[in-house]
C-alpha cells in the first residue's frame, strides 16, 4: 500500500469515526437528541462506500479524500438534524 493512499484512508476514517462518536455522545451522554443505533452508523457507511469505490481508477476531480471526509460529516449532521426534528 502506498503511503499517500494510507494517509487518505486515515483522513476519511478519522472524520467518519469522530462524527460517529460525536453523534453517540450527543445522544447518550449529553441527551440532547435521541438517535437510534443504526442511524448513528451513517458516517461509517460513507467510509465503507469510500473504501469500496477505491478499487480502480480513473477517479474524477471530485473524488478526493477531503470530499469524502466532508460527506461523512454531512451524513452525521443530517442524522442529528433529522433526529432533533422528530
Amino acid at each position: 500500500m502506498e503511503v499517500e493512499r494510507a494517509r487518505d484512508d486515515v483522513v476519511v476514517a478519522a472524520s467518519a469515526g469522530a462524527t460517529t462518536i460525536g453523534i453517540a455522545l450527543l445522544s447518550g451522554v449529553a441527551g440532547l437528541v435521541r438517535v437510534e443505533t443504526l442511524p448513528t452508523l451513517a458516517p461509517l457507511a460513507v467510509y465503507a462506500v469510500y473504501l469500496f469505490s477505491r478499487k480502480g481508477g480513473p477517479y474524477g476531480s471530485l473524488d478526493e479524500p477531503r470530499n469524502w471526509a466532508a460527506a461523512a460529516v454531512l451524513a452525521g449532521a443530517v442524522v442529528v438534524a433529522a433526529s432533533a426534528a422528530l
